[in-house]
């Protein structure tokens, strides 16, 4: 189970996996006690991307809060990467954000809440607004997702569709406050979630460049262990797919 490296000790990749499992095995213990004990308290984990963090997500833990009270949300964000190999090693119960690739599903579920298309957001009054997509993306500096993002691949194909295969991005990012923040200062464009740009938008500070390619969207939802078993995670579920259905 163990290595030792000078006076530590660092686990084996079979330690690791046994540590996986046994901390997953706790967790399902804890959870199932804690179900016997109505009104009981405890924390349900959530590891949550940046296409929900803006407006979606903040609706689901105020509901949350007014059924649960008794239930602390402990949130972790980062890349899908990270997300996801925490959710596989028991440290979050649950991500909330776009569909992994099917190659990342086994021993998970899926449980859909929403499509949100992934657009090419500018400043509100960039000097190419009113030109085709293409011809913008190339006379403009230009942000993309990470490469590691989930929805880097639909924008690569969009760009190779139109002849821009080669386009040098110059930033890489889904940071709402670096992206915003170079689009409102700079004639650059940027791929994004709609869900993380929507507040930018609805005050008209940020626009959408049409692309009029309908495959840039994707699968939002909840993605858990299949044996997952965390304080109040029924009740969030629930509560997700309801304000799921109310968006426009």
């Amino acid at each position: 189970m163990f290595l030792r490296q000078g006076r530590r000790l660092v686990l084996t990749e079979a330690g690791a996996l046994f540590r996986r499992h046994a901390s997953a095995a706790v967790q399902a213990l804890e959870a199932g006690a804690a179900a016997l004990r109505p009104g009981s308290s405890g924390t349900l984990r959530l590891g949550v991307l940046p296409t929900v963090a803006t407006r979606f997500l903040p609706r689901v833990v105020l509901r949350f809060r007014e059924i649960r009270p008794e239930i602390v949300l402990a949130a972790e964000t980062g890349p899908h990467f990270h997300l996801m190999r925490l959710l596989r090693e028991g440290s979050v119960d649950l991500v909330v954000g776009r569909l992994p690739g099917a190659s990342e599903m086994a021993g998970l579920s899926f449980d859909h809440l929403y499509e949100e298309e992934v657009i090419l957001a500018a400043r509100a009054d960039h000097p190419m607004r009113a030109r085709p997509a293409p011809e913008a993306l190339a006379a403009s500096p230009v942000i993309l997702p990470p490469a590691t993002a989930l929805i880097r691949p639909v924008v690569d194909s969009y760009l190779a569709a139109n002849g821009l295969a080669g386009l040098r991005p110059a930033l890489e990012t889904v940071s709402l406050a670096l992206g915003r923040g170079i689009c409102l200062a700079s004639d650059a464009l940027w791929f994004i979630s709609r869900g993380v740009v929507v507040h930018e938008l609805d005050k008209a500070e940020m626009i959408e460049l049409p692309t009029g390619a309908r495959f840039l969207s994707g699968a939002v939802g909840m993605t858990r262990r299949q044996a997952s078993a965390a304080p109040g995670l029924a009740d969030f579920a629930e509560i997700a797919a309801e304000v799921a259905r109310q968006m426009p």
